[in-house]
């Protein structure tokens, strides 16, 4: 009876398959995110010039404060220079994809799912859909930081130094605590995913009620401070991306 209510969803809606691969409506999200970020890059980067424009201008200064406070955190311009490409990449990705599921009347293009078994259905979804709110994209991003910053503590550290967190049997307390620490590194991967989930899953459902409630008052404000939110988690989860690479590059004391 969603057609006379407010239909929320906690997983994404089959838009069809693709050799076998479902394609949902946050995935085409993701592939538009991707295309606006690779776009935007190729034309930045094909006009760049000794007198910078104001939108090269624009681009550098913000370019260059991140990779600033990078270096800051990390204590290594060399450092700094190698993750930059993943935190910034991480960073855009998920704002810019927050941010697009606030466009008004995006929901609103509607498409009719893949009929199963022959039967048409007169059910419609919506073919653009906010992807933080799928835990999908949220897991695949967590997956994606999770081996990151474990390939980035191997490759610095070495395995055996690295591991040589995790389990110490010079002491009980070491190996207690190393266990401990393990642990906590595989609850990252839930941590990460649900943080911005839930977060971005609740102020979604925040607007749907307040748009079926009170459509002409309070979405406006929600809106806007829902884009506020969008910032804080892009820069949360790729702050903690950051701060989780620095341990694993840093040697156990």
């Amino acid at each position: 009876m969603h057609e006379q209510g407010i239909h929320i969803a906690l997983k994404a809606e089959v838009l069809g398959h693709l050799f076998g691969v479902p394609i949902t409506n946050t995935m085409l999200m993701s592939w538009l995110v991707m295309a606006l970020l690779i776009g935007g890059a190729l034309i930045v980067g094909r006009k760049l010039t000794k007198i910078p424009s104001r939108i090269q201008t624009f681009v550098e200064t913000l370019f260059s404060s991140l990779l600033d406070y990078i270096e800051q955190v990390l204590e290594s311009r060399t450092l700094a220079l190698r993750f930059f490409p993943l935190l910034a990449t991480l960073f855009f990705f998920i704002l810019l994809g927050n941010w697009l599921g606030l466009i008004p009347g995006i929901n609103s293009i509607t498409v009719a799912p893949e009929a199963h078994a022959g039967q048409a259905s007169e059910h419609r979804v919506s073919l653009l859909y906010p992807m933080s709110v799928d835990l999908n994209v949220t897991l695949a991003l967590a997956l994606v930081a999770f081996f990151a910053i474990e390939i980035a503590g191997v490759y610095f550290l070495g395995f055996f130094t690295y591991l040589g967190k995790f389990f110490n049997f010079r002491s009980p307390i070491g190996f207690f605590i190393g266990i401990i620490e393990l642990i906590s590194e595989l609850a990252r991967l839930i941590s990460f995913s649900f943080r911005l989930f839930g977060n971005m899953f609740a102020g979604k459902t925040l607007i749907l009620v307040a748009v079926f409630f009170m459509p002409y008052l309070v979405p406006v404000p929600l809106m806007l401070y829902e884009v506020f939110v969008g910032f804080v988690q892009a820069s949360i989860f790729t702050i903690l991306t950051l701060f989780f690479i620095k341990l694993a590059v840093s040697e156990a004391h």
